[in-house]
């Protein structure tokens, strides 16, 4: 069967410059709830995997079979306890025991309210934890490690399930007909699941999806990847529950089609990469997920390690990637492996959000490019409206939330006149006169500053810009210049380019070798750019790696730019204080003269006619 549908999209241009755009291909019929799908699975193929994770090593296996026999059970004992159709809270990670609860609060129409282990854990006054209970007010809140989680569950007033051996006495409830009938009232705008934000400012907001978000969005799957329907995928994943994209997305298209998902207990970087190298070896997926962080660390291990790159590429249909922007050089190079071990493995990417839940576009047509986020998807009408000089792209459909949990006032503010969710992210078109082509990441609005000329930098663009030019040197960057002159970026060095470069250990400011590299990237970034909204002035690596705790980094592997900027203000202005201090790199045709450098970057373009638009 086909990889994918042949797109076709329609588009219309309104008076205030915005453009609407949709897909042709009809949506069809989709599940009436997200337990529904799960339990036909049951039913047809009861001894086929569902869900397996690492326990001391080894691989913990669940059927469909045993899985709907644990479901009813946890189901009847929140029935017992009063907790049907009430709030669940889940501060565990994946793992068996949260699908199988996530799953039992489906059949009941319980909220499930799944937290980022980094509230959890990482936070010991647990303070934006404190704020989802109070919001939420679950009725009970399960912990698969008593230990682990034991001042987080101190938190809630709610009963507390806790433990693996608890777990199992309620899952070995004897279900009553009870179930079947509140599985039945289950309705398309139940609310499944509360999810929250990351709270990159302020606490965290919980976004409602309900059971008809979940559904459509994975027959908007189906239906631009149609080869699901008979070859059910076989996923390896170790994105976050807490998380639309691995809660949502990847959860959904294996309880959706009857797919089987391995829980991952490797993560993005230099160590833990290991795990995910060995169980990608072991489980040889049919579809791969991941964000760009984690294809960064895991492309090194497939370009030495060829008997991996076969395994892994061994029954491979598509690499997908999502949640923030993707290098060329890294799309190129996964493309470049896969063609040398004989794969027809696809690229490809889409774009949503936790509002969207999540696909609301998808490059589902080969488009060759990283930075392409494709078309809308079957079902979900696309505007893009004019912010400023960006566009936003805007959504409606049946996959989009009706709003935030107990919040009408952002409810109203998060929707356009016409009924869109406003989602804060820009889009361009390819080519303004083919929409076809598909449409373009281009930053968060938000993220975009202006210089003190008054010209505007899209800081999303011009980042990817600098990754690129980088040639793998850099894992991420961050750029500044708020209010100043001109640009400049903090940077995180990508180890494993850095030790072949350096050829030692010797720490950075240390190795000529890395200075000269990234002073190289910098002149490549600026020789292809005009006026100083899309040059980069200075650079500055940092040594200490993005923080969790601190909200520099979320846990799905992508880099919260304000969180960086606040917590790092004080290097923010030492690369943007004169004289330059030694560890601050120019780019190699710069002179580290104040003067000479000023003159040069400030009479580079002097109206800024090509570098940006005022305001």
């Amino acid at each position: 069967m086909e990889l994918f549908t042949t797109p076709r999209t329609v588009a219309e241009r309104l008076d205030d410059g915005s453009t609407i755009l949709r897909s042709a291909l009809p949506l069809g019929p989709h599940a009436r709830n997200m337990a529904a799908p799960f339990r036909e699975g049951a039913r047809k193929h009861p001894d086929r995997l569902l869900v397996a994770d690492r326990a001391e090593g080894e691989w913990r296996e669940v059927t469909y079979g045993a899985a709907l026999r644990a479901v009813d059970g946890l189901a009847q004992a929140l029935l017992d306890r009063g907790a049907a159709g009430r709030p669940v809270m889940i501060l565990s990670g994946n793992g068996i025991e949260h699908l199988l609860l996530t799953l039992a609060c489906f059949t009941v129409g319980s909220p499930v309210v799944p937290v980022s282990t980094a509230y959890s854990l990482l936070d010991p006054a647990h303070v934006k934890l404190r704020a989802m209970v109070g919001l939420v007010e679950p009725a009970v809140v399960f912990a698969d490690d008593p230990q682990a989680y034991a001042s987080a569950l101190g938190t809630s007033a709610g009963q507390v399930l806790a433990g693996r051996e608890e777990f199992r006495k309620w899952a070995a409830t004897a279900p009553t007909p009870e179930v079947r009938e509140r599985f039945a009232a289950v309705e398309p705008d139940t609310v499944a699941k509360i999810l929250f934000t990351s709270g990159s400012t302020g606490l965290p907001k919980g976004v409602i999806n309900t059971h008809r978000m979940l559904c459509a969005n994975q027959r908007m799957l189906r239906r631009i990847w149609p080869f699901v329907a008979e070859e059910p995928p076989v996923m390896l994943d170790w994105l976050p529950w807490s998380h639309t994209f691995g809660g949502n997305h990847n959860v959904g298209l294996a309880l959706a089609n009857g797919g089987s998902l391995y829980v991952d207990d490797g993560r993005p970087g230099p160590d833990l990469v290991r795990r995910t190298v060995r169980n990608l070896a072991e489980v040889r997926p049919n579809v791969y997920f991941n964000v760009p962080a984690g294809y960064a660390s895991l492309l090194p291990h497939l370009e030495r390690d060829r008997a991996f790159a076969e395994a892994f590429f061994s029954r491979m249909r598509f690499v997908f990637f999502a949640a923030a922007a993707l290098p060329q050089q890294i799309w190129d190079g996964i493309t470049r492996v896969a063609a040398s071990v004989g794969a027809e493995a696809t690229m490809t990417t889409s774009w949503g959000c936790t509002e969207t839940a999540p696909a609301a576009t998808s490059a589902y047509f080969a488009s060759g490019r990283s930075d392409c986020i494709g078309l809308p998807v079957p079902g979900v009408s696309i505007k893009l409206a004019p912010v400023g000089p960006k566009l936003e792209i805007r959504v409606k459909g049946p996959s989009v939330t009706p709003g935030y949990f107990n919040d009408p006032a952002r409810t109203r503010e998060a929707f356009d006149e016409d009924g869109y969710y406003r989602t804060g992210d820009a889009v361009r078109m390819v080519d303004d006169d083919d929409p076809e082509k598909g449409l373009v990441f281009d930053g968060r609005i938000s993220e975009d500053f202006k210089l003190s000329t008054g010209t505007w930098v899209s800081a999303g663009t011009l980042r990817t810009q600098l990754l690129n030019a980088s040639q793998g040197l850099l894992a991420d960057a961050v750029l500044t210049g708020h209010d100043t002159p001109y640009i400049g970026a903090l940077v995180w060095l990508n180890p494993a380019k850095a030790e072949a470069l350096a050829g030692s250990g010797e720490p950075f400011p240390g190795p000529p070798q890395v200075r000269a590299a990234l002073a190289a990237a910098l002149t490549r970034l600026n020789a292809a750019g005009s006026g100083t909204s899309r040059r980069i002035a200075r650079a500055l690596v940092l040594d200490e790696p993005a923080s969790l705790a601190d909200g520099e980094i979320t846990d799905k592997g992508y880099i919260n730019q304000r969180a960086v900027l606040d917590r790092r203000a004080h290097l923010v202005r030492m690369l943007h204080t004169d004289p330059l201090p030694e560890q601050v790199i120019l780019p190699a045709d710069a002179d580290r003269g104040h003067a000479r450098l000023e003159r040069a970057w400030s009479t580079a373009n002097p109206d800024d006619a090509a570098g940006g638009q005022r305001a």
